[in-house]
C-alpha cells in the first residue's frame, strides 16, 4: 500500500541536499538542528541519571545506618512496652524487623577537644535485623557492647577528630542534674572498643553507639525511647508510616526516613527540577532551529508548492508535507539523543575513568568526596518526559512555517518563474 504523498514529499525534503548550493545549506541547517536536539536530549538523560545515581548512593549509605521507620513516644518519654509496640507494628506485612533504641545528645571531652554527637543506645542482636551496619558489625565492634561494661563505638571521622582509637578511654558529658550550685552535667568514662564507617560524613562524624542498657542508665530514661523498623520495600516507607500512625494512635509518633531527612531530599528534588528546566532550554533552542530551517525551506520551495497546488493538492496537504519534514527531524534527533544518552549513562563507570586517565586528573578525589566513582541510575520516569517534551517542542515549532506554506498562492509563486 503506497504511502501518502505528503509523507513521501516531506521525507524527500528532509533528505534534500544535492540540488544546489542553497539546498545543501538548508540541509546543513536541518542536520544541525537534529544534532542540537540529540545533544540536548543526551545531556538531559546523562545529567539526570548521574543525579539519580548520587541520590541512590547517598540514600543507600544513609539507610545503612538508620532504620526505615521509627516509632517514638509522643510525649518524648520511654516506651512503656517496646515489645508490644513492635509486635503491633509487625501486623503490617511490610515490616520485617524491629529493634529498640535510646537516642540522645552528648558532648565528648578529650584533653582540650570537645565534640558534640548523637548517642544511640542499641541492642546489638536486634540492631542486626534493622540496619545494614548492625548486620556488618554484629560480631565485630557491636559485639563488644555489653551491658555494664560502658563500652562505646565511634564513627570513624569522630574518632579521628577526637584523636582516639580502640583501647582508649573517652569522657562523655550527658544531660545534667540539679545541685545547689545549679545544673551540673553528668560525666561518664567510656572504653572505645571500635569504630564504624558508614560512608556518610554526617554519621561518621557525629554518631556514637553504646549498649541500650547503659544508655537508659546514663540518660535516665528507664528503658527504650523508640523502636526502629525495617521494611520489605524502602520506597513504601511513607505509606507504611501513615498506616502505622493510624494503627498506633496518637500516643505513638511515627517517623519514616524520608521525613527524617526531608531537607536533604527536598534540596535534591529542587536541584533536579532546576537542572531539567535549564537543560530543556537547550532542546528548545535546538528545536527553534527547526523553525528557521522550515521557513527557509518554504521560501525555497514556493515553486514546488505552487505546482503541487495546481495539481490539486489542498492547503492541508501542503501543511502536512512540512509538518512531516519538521517532525521527522525532531524524531531522528530525539531518538539519537536517547540512544547516545543511555549508552553513556549505562557505561559512565567506564567512560569517566578513561577520560580521567586521558587528562591525568580525578573528577571525584576520594580525599575530598565520599563517593570516588561517578554513579549513574537511568530511570524511565525521567527519560519518558524528556522524550515527550522534545517531540512536542519539535512539533510545535513546525506549525507556523507549515501554515505559511499552506497559504502560498500559486499565481504569486509562479509569477517570476
Amino acid at each position: 500500500m503506497p504511502l501518502p504523498f505528503e509523507l513521501q514529499v516531506g521525507w524527500r525534503y528532509v533528505r534534500a541536499g544535492r540540488g544546489g548550493r542553497r539546498n545543501r545549506f538548508i540541509s546543513f541547517i536541518s542536520g544541525a538542528s537534529m544534532v542540537g536536539i540529540a545533544l540536548g536530549v543526551m545531556a538531559l538523560i546523562v545529567v539526570l541519571s548521574v543525579m539519580n545515581g548520587f541520590q541512590k548512593e547517598v540514600r543507600d549509605r544513609m539507610l545503612n545506618v538508620i532504620a526505615h521507620v521509627e516509632l517514638l513516644d509522643a510525649a518524648g518519654q520511654a516506651l512503656p512496652d517496646w515489645q508490644a509496640t513492635a509486635a503491633l507494628a509487625r501486623h503490617n506485612p511490610e515490616v520485617i524487623g524491629a529493634a529498640p533504641f535510646v537516642a540522645s545528645q552528648g558532648l565528648f571531652a578529650r584533653s582540650d577537644e570537645y565534640h558534640g554527637a548523637i548517642i544511640r543506645g542499641i541492642s546489638p542482636a536486634e540492631e542486626a535485623t534493622v540496619t545494614g551496619l548492625g548486620a556488618q558489625l554484629k560480631d565485630g565492634a557491636f559485639g563488644k557492647l555489653v551491658p555494664g561494661a560502658w563500652n562505646i563505638v565511634l564513627g570513624a571521622e569522630l574518632a579521628r577528630q577526637l584523636g582516639v582509637g580502640e583501647g582508649d578511654k573517652i569522657t562523655l558529658a550527658a544531660g545534667g542534674q540539679m545541685t545547689p550550685a545549679g545544673m551540673v552535667p553528668r560525666y561518664k568514662a567510656f572504653n572505645v572498643v571500635g569504630t564504624f564507617s558508614a560512608g556518610h560524613y554526617e554519621y561518621d562524624s557525629g554518631l556514637a553507639m553504646i549498649h541500650i542498657d547503659d544508655a537508659a542508665k546514663l540518660f535516665r530514661t528507664g528503658g527504650p525511647t523508640g523502636v526502629q523498623l525495617k521494611l520489605r520495600d524502602v520506597h513504601e516507607a511513607r505509606r507504611v508510616a501513615t498506616d502505622l500512625q493510624d494503627l498506633m494512635g496518637p500516643q505513638i509518633r511515627v517517623r519514616d526516613w524520608t521525613r527524617a531527612n526531608a531537607v536533604w531530599f527536598d534540596a535534591v528534588q529542587i536541584e533536579k527540577r532546576m537542572m531539567s528546566i535549564v537543560l530543556t532550554l537547550i532542546v528548545a533552542v535546538a528545536a527553534f532551529n527547526l523553525l528557521s530551517t522550515l521557513i527557509m525551506t518554504v521560501t525555497d520551495k514556493q515553486s514546488d508548492i505552487a505546482i503541487l497546488r495546481t495539481l490539486g493538492a489542498s492547503p492541508r496537504s501542503i501543511m502536512g508535507i512540512f509538518i512531516v519534514q519538521g517532525a521527522v527531524s525532531g524524531v531522528i534527533g530525539t531518538l539519537a539523543g536517547v540512544v547516545i544518552g543511555l549508552l553513556i549513562a549505562f557505561n559512565i563507570d567506564v567512560i569517566v575513568p578513561a577520560i580521567e586517565h586521558l587528562l591525568n586528573t580525578s573528577f571525584l578525589p576520594g580525599s575530598v568526596y565520599l563517593i570516588s566513582q561517578m554513579p549513574s541510575d537511568p530511570q524511565w520516569a525521567d527519560i519518558a518526559p524528556i522524550v515527550v517534551v522534545s517531540l512536542l517542542l519539535s512539533l510545535v515549532f513546525t506549525l507556523y512555517p507549515s501554515w505559511r506554506a499552506s497559504r502560498v498562492q500559486p499565481a504569486e509563486a509562479l509569477r517570476y518563474e
